[in-house]
């Protein structure tokens, strides 16, 4: 049988390993018996402190945004994959110089997705420009999950209307760091996708999503079902690029089907206009 299909192997990453994999030496931690246990990273990353590991997880990062008066976040999902149109542009023109066909029509579809990175940058910076005019009490700052592509367009947006911003960032096999837009200390690493997601939600006012691959599903389908079992309250729900979510996802079947309601239909909203969400989301609130 292959080692990949062992019934008794385990199917989550291992932290600890995950931690050697991430470390810039690649020199093992030894284990110290004489060590204070909250010292002693090797006990912490043992399979039996995973309880621990998830309340750490938890608090690290509501501490660090409740010290910087972070209380009310837009949470922007969306494509790591997207590229800037100026970084599409370059790839075009090097695509088209090599000749090949496959990198060409790769390199244009590049430059046709790049519209949603613009799309997604001009929110950021109307929802900071209007933050920045608030009081600290009454702001509104925008949350990514840290990467590339759509997360890097709305930190940036908000960066270069000078707001904080925060990213949520997630290590992965193929090591992901946070963009360069964020503010690094509100730049936080999480090692489980569940509790990543329950700081998106904790303290998201508006949720905004842009095309994007399984993670941004993933997302968008977690907060609406939070919404529409009454788990959380309910939020202003975005859909951005609409041919892409209508082509996607066929909503009107499910209630043909009798699997959702028609009232849960307007959960979410379409749009194609960075303003017109923004003024979604100002009307929810009556900003």
């Amino acid at each position: 049988m292959e080692a990949n299909t062992q019934l008794n192997e385990r199917r989550l990453a291992d932290a600890w390993a995950e931690l050697h994999n991430h470390a810039t030496n690649g020199n093992p931690l030894q284990a110290d018996a004489y060590r204070m246990a909250f010292a002693d990273p090797e006990f912490l990353f043992r399979r039996e402190t995973r309880g621990i590991r998830f309340q750490l997880e938890m608090l690290k990062p509501d501490l660090g945004q409740t010290e910087q008066g972070i209380e009310n976040t837009i949470v922007v999902f969306g494509s790591a994959r997207f590229m800037a149109p100026e970084d599409a542009a370059q790839a075009l023109t090097a695509a088209e110089a090599t000749g090949d066909a496959t990198q060409i029509a790769r390199a244009k579809l590049a430059v046709r997705n790049a519209r949603h990175y613009d799309l997604a940058r001009q929110f950021a910076q109307l929802v900071a420009a209007y933050s920045e005019r608030q009081r600290p009490a009454d702001r509104l700052y925008i949350c990514t999950g840290g990467g590339p592509g759509i997360m890097e367009a709305a930190n940036r947006g908000a960066h270069e209307v000078g707001a904080p911003n925060v990213g949520l960032n997630i290590a992965l096999p193929h090591e992901q760091s946070g963009n360069r837009y964020i503010t690094p200390s509100l730049s936080f690493k999480f090692h489980y996708f569940a509790l990543r997601k329950m700081h998106f939600m904790m303290r998201a006012k508006a949720l905004v999503a842009f095309p994007g691959g399984f993670g941004t599903l993933d997302e968008l389908f977690e907060v609406l079902t939070l919404v529409q079992t009454g788990k959380a309250k309910p939020v202003p729900i975005v859909l951005c690029g609409t041919d892409y979510w209508k082509r996607l996802i066929n909503f009107d079947v499910l209630v043909e089907e009798g699997t959702i309601s028609a009232q849960d239909l307007k959960l979410f909203h379409y749009t194609d206009d960075p303003q017109e969400a923004w003024d979604l989301i100002r009307a929810f609130y009556q900003l």
